[in-house]
Protein backbone atom coordinates (compact mmCIF):
# COMPACT_ATOMS: atom_id res chain seq x y z
CA UNK A 1 0.00 0.00 0.00
CA UNK A 2 1.95 3.20 -0.94
CA UNK A 3 2.23 5.68 2.01
CA UNK A 4 -0.58 7.87 3.57
CA UNK A 5 -0.39 11.06 1.61
CA UNK A 6 -0.81 14.11 4.16
CA UNK A 7 -1.45 17.63 4.09
CA UNK A 8 -0.87 19.92 7.28
CA UNK A 9 -2.22 22.89 8.07
CA UNK A 10 -1.33 25.52 10.72
CA UNK A 11 0.36 28.99 11.05
CA UNK A 12 2.29 30.05 14.72
CA UNK A 13 5.14 27.85 16.05
CA UNK A 14 2.68 25.66 18.20
CA UNK A 15 2.16 23.99 14.74
CA UNK A 16 5.51 23.77 13.71
CA UNK A 17 5.67 20.57 16.55
CA UNK A 18 3.73 18.47 14.97
CA UNK A 19 4.57 19.31 11.45
CA UNK A 20 8.36 18.82 12.30
CA UNK A 21 7.38 15.11 13.84
CA UNK A 22 6.00 14.38 10.97
CA UNK A 23 8.59 15.07 8.56
CA UNK A 24 11.52 13.88 10.89
CA UNK A 25 9.77 10.70 11.16
CA UNK A 26 9.44 9.64 7.46
CA UNK A 27 5.44 10.14 7.33
CA UNK A 28 4.69 11.36 3.94
CA UNK A 29 3.83 15.59 4.04
CA UNK A 30 3.32 16.38 0.22
CA UNK A 31 1.83 19.86 1.15
CA UNK A 32 1.81 22.73 3.96
CA UNK A 33 -0.91 25.12 3.61
CA UNK A 34 -0.72 28.36 6.01
CA UNK A 35 -1.59 31.91 6.08
CA UNK A 36 -0.39 34.61 3.73
CA UNK A 37 2.68 36.53 4.41
CA UNK A 38 1.98 39.62 6.55
CA UNK A 39 4.56 43.01 6.97
CA UNK A 40 5.50 43.45 10.69
CA UNK A 41 7.41 45.59 12.70
CA UNK A 42 8.60 49.25 11.89
CA UNK A 43 10.00 48.74 8.72
CA UNK A 44 6.63 46.45 7.70
CA UNK A 45 8.88 44.02 5.87
CA UNK A 46 7.18 40.53 4.96
CA UNK A 47 7.15 38.28 7.44
CA UNK A 48 6.80 34.68 7.17
CA UNK A 49 4.80 32.35 9.41
CA UNK A 50 6.89 29.82 11.46
CA UNK A 51 5.02 27.10 9.65
CA UNK A 52 6.19 28.37 6.37
CA UNK A 53 9.77 28.80 7.45
CA UNK A 54 10.11 25.16 8.50
CA UNK A 55 8.24 24.18 5.52
CA UNK A 56 11.01 25.84 3.19
CA UNK A 57 13.60 24.77 5.29
CA UNK A 58 12.53 21.05 4.37
CA UNK A 59 11.44 21.36 0.60
CA UNK A 60 7.74 21.55 1.29
CA UNK A 61 5.17 22.89 -1.34
CA UNK A 62 3.51 25.88 0.66
CA UNK A 63 -0.05 26.81 -0.24
CA UNK A 64 -1.23 30.37 1.41
CA UNK A 65 -4.83 30.88 0.44
CA UNK A 66 -6.27 34.42 1.28
CA UNK A 67 -9.90 32.73 0.71
CA UNK A 68 -10.30 28.91 1.71
CA UNK A 69 -13.29 28.98 -0.49
CA UNK A 70 -11.11 30.31 -3.49
CA UNK A 71 -11.25 27.74 -5.92
CA UNK A 72 -7.74 27.83 -7.55
CA UNK A 73 -6.96 26.91 -3.98
CA UNK A 74 -9.53 24.10 -3.79
CA UNK A 75 -8.34 22.73 -7.02
CA UNK A 76 -4.31 23.19 -6.20
CA UNK A 77 -5.51 21.48 -3.07
CA UNK A 78 -7.18 18.30 -4.96
CA UNK A 79 -4.11 18.19 -7.21
CA UNK A 80 -2.12 16.78 -4.36
CA UNK A 81 -4.80 13.82 -3.47
CA UNK A 82 -4.14 13.61 0.24
CA UNK A 83 -5.42 10.81 2.23
CA UNK A 84 -5.55 13.01 5.44
CA UNK A 85 -5.26 16.20 6.63
CA UNK A 86 -3.99 17.66 10.17
CA UNK A 87 -4.71 20.98 11.29
CA UNK A 88 -3.15 22.43 14.35
CA UNK A 89 -3.58 26.36 15.38
CA UNK A 90 -5.20 27.29 11.85
CA UNK A 91 -8.49 29.04 10.66
CA UNK A 92 -11.73 27.11 10.48
CA UNK A 93 -12.51 25.40 7.45
CA UNK A 94 -15.29 25.39 5.12
CA UNK A 95 -16.68 22.07 4.58
CA UNK A 96 -15.33 21.31 0.96
CA UNK A 97 -11.59 21.49 2.39
CA UNK A 98 -11.92 19.41 5.67
CA UNK A 99 -13.95 16.78 4.10
CA UNK A 100 -11.22 16.48 0.90
CA UNK A 101 -8.94 13.82 2.08
CA UNK A 102 -10.24 10.06 2.25
CA UNK A 103 -9.59 9.73 5.54
CA UNK A 104 -10.83 13.06 6.96
CA UNK A 105 -9.17 15.83 8.63
CA UNK A 106 -8.26 16.16 12.34
CA UNK A 107 -7.54 18.92 14.79
CA UNK A 108 -4.82 19.29 17.39
CA UNK A 109 -6.55 21.45 19.66
CA UNK A 110 -5.31 22.93 23.12
CA UNK A 111 -7.70 21.71 25.81
CA UNK A 112 -9.28 18.59 27.26
CA UNK A 113 -12.45 18.91 25.26
CA UNK A 114 -15.48 19.68 25.48
CA UNK A 115 -14.82 22.08 27.37
CA UNK A 116 -12.03 25.45 26.20
CA UNK A 117 -13.57 25.34 22.56
CA UNK A 118 -12.28 28.41 20.91
CA UNK A 119 -9.75 30.86 19.59
CA UNK A 120 -7.58 31.03 23.11
CA UNK A 121 -8.17 28.01 25.30
CA UNK A 122 -4.65 27.91 26.77
CA UNK A 123 -5.06 31.45 27.93
CA UNK A 124 -9.11 30.48 29.28
CA UNK A 125 -7.82 27.72 30.98
CA UNK A 126 -5.29 29.60 33.04
CA UNK A 127 -7.53 33.02 33.87
CA UNK A 128 -10.07 30.29 35.25
CA UNK A 129 -7.64 28.93 37.49
CA UNK A 130 -7.68 25.45 36.24
CA UNK A 131 -5.36 22.61 37.75
CA UNK A 132 -5.10 21.00 34.79
CA UNK A 133 -5.52 21.02 30.89
CA UNK A 134 -4.02 19.13 27.86
CA UNK A 135 -4.63 18.59 23.96
CA UNK A 136 -7.21 16.82 22.05
CA UNK A 137 -7.39 15.10 18.64
CA UNK A 138 -10.70 15.31 16.69
CA UNK A 139 -12.14 14.64 13.67
CA UNK A 140 -13.18 17.95 12.12
CA UNK A 141 -16.93 18.59 11.35
CA UNK A 142 -19.03 21.67 10.57
CA UNK A 143 -19.31 23.27 14.38
CA UNK A 144 -16.13 24.76 15.44
CA UNK A 145 -13.87 22.34 17.96
CA UNK A 146 -17.18 19.91 18.54
CA UNK A 147 -15.96 16.79 16.10
CA UNK A 148 -15.47 13.19 17.45
CA UNK A 149 -12.69 12.79 19.88
CA UNK A 150 -9.58 10.86 18.96
CA UNK A 151 -7.22 10.71 21.74
CA UNK A 152 -6.41 13.18 24.61
CA UNK A 153 -3.36 14.13 26.76
CA UNK A 154 -3.19 15.46 30.19
CA UNK A 155 -0.64 18.28 32.10
CA UNK A 156 -1.26 19.94 35.47
CA UNK A 157 -1.19 23.88 35.87
CA UNK A 158 0.92 25.04 38.30
CA UNK A 159 -0.48 27.74 40.74
CA UNK A 160 2.16 29.89 39.61
CA UNK A 161 3.16 29.01 36.12
CA UNK A 162 1.79 31.71 33.27
CA UNK A 163 -0.10 30.59 29.92
CA UNK A 164 3.50 30.83 28.16
CA UNK A 165 4.74 28.25 30.15
CA UNK A 166 1.75 25.68 29.73
CA UNK A 167 1.29 26.76 26.08
CA UNK A 168 5.53 25.79 25.23
CA UNK A 169 4.33 22.31 27.85
CA UNK A 170 1.18 21.57 25.44
CA UNK A 171 3.25 22.62 22.10
CA UNK A 172 5.96 19.59 22.93
CA UNK A 173 3.18 17.33 24.09
CA UNK A 174 1.25 17.83 20.59
CA UNK A 175 4.20 16.10 18.02
CA UNK A 176 3.85 13.05 20.15
CA UNK A 177 0.16 13.24 19.93
CA UNK A 178 0.12 13.83 16.02
CA UNK A 179 2.34 11.22 15.39
CA UNK A 180 -0.04 8.98 17.72
CA UNK A 181 -3.28 10.22 15.98
CA UNK A 182 -1.78 9.14 12.44
CA UNK A 183 -0.83 5.97 13.61
CA UNK A 184 -3.55 4.96 14.55
CA UNK A 185 -5.94 6.33 11.70
CA UNK A 186 -3.70 4.24 8.97
CA UNK A 187 -3.37 1.10 11.14
CA UNK A 188 -7.62 1.44 11.01
CA UNK A 189 -7.43 2.17 7.69
CA UNK A 190 -5.12 -0.91 6.79
CA UNK A 191 -6.77 -3.29 8.43
CA UNK A 192 -10.44 -2.38 7.30
CA UNK A 193 -11.79 -1.14 10.74
CA UNK A 194 -13.36 2.03 11.87
CA UNK A 195 -11.82 4.57 13.93
CA UNK A 196 -12.28 4.34 17.60
CA UNK A 197 -13.94 8.01 18.00
CA UNK A 198 -15.99 9.30 21.24
CA UNK A 199 -18.84 11.59 20.77
CA UNK A 200 -18.45 14.90 22.72
CA UNK A 201 -20.53 14.97 25.65
CA UNK A 202 -23.16 18.49 25.33
CA UNK A 203 -22.58 19.28 28.90
CA UNK A 204 -24.89 22.30 29.95
CA UNK A 205 -21.93 24.42 32.00
CA UNK A 206 -19.26 24.37 28.99
CA UNK A 207 -16.38 26.80 29.30
CA UNK A 208 -15.90 29.10 26.06
CA UNK A 209 -12.45 30.31 24.83
CA UNK A 210 -12.90 33.34 22.43
CA UNK A 211 -10.31 35.39 21.01
CA UNK A 212 -9.12 37.57 23.30
CA UNK A 213 -9.30 41.32 22.88
CA UNK A 214 -7.26 44.00 24.39
CA UNK A 215 -10.31 45.47 25.88
CA UNK A 216 -11.01 41.89 27.54
CA UNK A 217 -7.38 42.20 29.00
CA UNK A 218 -8.05 45.28 31.46
CA UNK A 219 -7.73 44.22 35.08
CA UNK A 220 -10.59 44.65 37.30
CA UNK A 221 -9.56 45.36 40.72
CA UNK A 222 -12.98 44.96 42.15
CA UNK A 223 -12.13 41.16 41.76
CA UNK A 224 -10.64 38.70 44.55
CA UNK A 225 -6.62 38.42 44.74
CA UNK A 226 -6.86 35.19 43.29
CA UNK A 227 -9.04 36.31 40.53
CA UNK A 228 -6.34 38.77 39.73
CA UNK A 229 -3.55 36.90 40.00
CA UNK A 230 -5.08 34.20 37.80
CA UNK A 231 -5.77 36.98 35.07
CA UNK A 232 -2.62 37.90 35.00
CA UNK A 233 -0.67 34.63 34.66
CA UNK A 234 -3.26 33.75 31.82
CA UNK A 235 -2.34 36.71 30.02
CA UNK A 236 1.31 36.05 30.23
CA UNK A 237 3.51 37.27 28.18
CA UNK A 238 0.82 37.20 25.53
CA UNK A 239 -1.77 39.60 25.50
CA UNK A 240 -0.43 40.42 28.60
CA UNK A 241 -3.04 42.38 30.95
CA UNK A 242 -3.07 45.96 31.93
CA UNK A 243 -4.36 48.30 34.01
CA UNK A 244 -3.87 52.64 34.24
CA UNK A 245 -1.48 53.28 37.20
CA UNK A 246 -0.43 56.27 39.35
CA UNK A 247 2.87 55.76 40.49
CA UNK A 248 4.96 58.75 42.63
CA UNK A 249 2.50 61.48 41.25
CA UNK A 250 2.85 60.29 37.46
CA UNK A 251 0.37 58.56 35.36
CA UNK A 252 0.86 55.74 33.32
CA UNK A 253 -1.76 54.38 30.74
CA UNK A 254 -1.84 50.77 28.68
CA UNK A 255 0.59 49.06 31.40
CA UNK A 256 1.36 45.57 30.94
CA UNK A 257 1.60 43.49 33.85
CA UNK A 258 3.07 40.19 33.66
CA UNK A 259 3.04 38.98 37.08
CA UNK A 260 1.52 39.68 40.31
CA UNK A 261 1.50 38.06 43.92
CA UNK A 262 -0.80 37.80 46.62
CA UNK A 263 -0.65 40.52 49.79
CA UNK A 264 1.55 43.52 50.08
CA UNK A 265 4.83 44.08 47.49
CA UNK A 266 6.29 47.02 46.07
CA UNK A 267 3.55 48.61 43.81
CA UNK A 268 -0.06 46.92 46.67
CA UNK A 269 -3.28 47.37 44.98
CA UNK A 270 -6.73 46.87 47.17
CA UNK A 271 -8.43 44.46 46.07
CA UNK A 272 -11.89 42.61 47.37
CA UNK A 273 -10.42 40.78 49.77
CA UNK A 274 -7.29 42.28 50.55
CA UNK A 275 -3.78 43.33 48.26
CA UNK A 276 -2.25 42.41 45.20
CA UNK A 277 1.21 43.23 44.41
CA UNK A 278 2.30 43.94 41.27
CA UNK A 279 5.97 42.03 40.44
CA UNK A 280 7.12 42.36 36.88
CA UNK A 281 5.33 45.15 34.61
CA UNK A 282 6.06 47.41 31.39
CA UNK A 283 5.52 51.17 31.02
CA UNK A 284 4.79 52.25 27.82
CA UNK A 285 7.92 52.54 25.58
CA UNK A 286 9.91 50.83 27.95
CA UNK A 287 11.15 47.28 28.67
CA UNK A 288 9.75 44.71 31.18
CA UNK A 289 11.16 45.02 34.38
CA UNK A 290 10.32 44.40 38.10
CA UNK A 291 8.54 46.48 40.32
CA UNK A 292 11.44 47.66 42.49
CA UNK A 293 13.56 47.99 39.66
CA UNK A 294 11.00 50.38 38.37
CA UNK A 295 10.54 52.37 41.55
CA UNK A 296 14.48 52.84 42.17
CA UNK A 297 14.22 54.16 38.65
CA UNK A 298 11.66 56.80 39.39
CA UNK A 299 12.05 60.35 40.89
Amino acid sequence: MAPCRIIYLGTPDFAVAGLRALVEGGYNVVAVVTMPDKPAGRGHQVQYSPVKQYALSVGLPVLQPERLKDETFIEQLRSYHADLQIVTAFRMLPEVVWAMPRLGTFNIHAALLPHYRGAAPINWAVMNGEKETGLTSFMLKHEIDTGNMILQERITIDENEDVGSVHDRLMALSAPLTLRTVDLIIDCDQRGVALPVTPQPEWPDLKPAPKIFKEDCQIDFSKTALEIKNFVRGLSPYPAAWCNLDIKGQHYENVKVYKVTIGDGPIAIPCADGNISIDELQLPGKKRMNAKALLNGLH
